[in-house]
């Protein structure tokens, strides 16, 4: 408990940076679904199995969601602890590693704060061999692929609410 501590405390004020050599960009697809999330059995999964990728600009995402930030080079947008890609927000700044939902855990953290200490958590239990780096990139995804696996979670090489309580980061 106190190795995650520790994890929570170094990551606190992370602020990720696009990597196109080791995270390369995702692009908009209206008709993109989350890979392997109809067979997600379980009300924790809904999130994914119901996401639909959307193109809006500003005014639409400011007039709808409280929290609308520069995250990794994207916009990402806040909602119900979810951060979700906000496709035309800035259509100057459209990196996404990975394009869906990632858990924020109950207090909400920034996306790239809580991948960095899933990829510290994973990097410390030998699944990950990258760089900390804080985006959800092909190396984080292969490690999350292992430990859910190892971990008996369903395995959705995401960062979901049943893998982050699992690693103690959830709060």
């Amino acid at each position: 408990m106190q190795k995650i501590q520790q994890i929570k405390t170094e990551h606190a004020n992370f602020t990720a940076q696009p990597n196109l050599q080791v995270a390369p960009a995702v692009t908009f697809n209206p008709s993109y679904r989350v890979e392997g999330s109809d067979r997600w059995q379980g009300q924790q999964y809904e999130v994914y199995r119901s996401y639909r990728p959307e193109r809006h600009d500003e005014t639409y995402y400011r007039s709808r969601y409280s929290r609308v930030e520069l995250i990794g080079g994207g916009y990402y947008y806040q909602n119900n602890n979810y951060w979700y890609p906000a496709w035309g927000y800035n259509p100057r700044n459209e990196y996404y590693a990975y394009d869906g939902p990632i858990y924020a855990g109950r207090r909400g953290e920034r996306a790239d704060r809580v991948i960095a200490g899933v990829q510290a958590s994973l990097k410390e239990m030998g699944y990950y061999k990258g760089e900390v780096d804080g985006l959800l990139g092909p190396l984080t995804r292969k490690a999350l692929i292992g430990y859910q696996d190892d971990a008996g979670l369903t395995t959705t090489a995401t960062i979901d609410e049943p893998t982050l309580d699992s690693l103690n980061l959830s709060s």
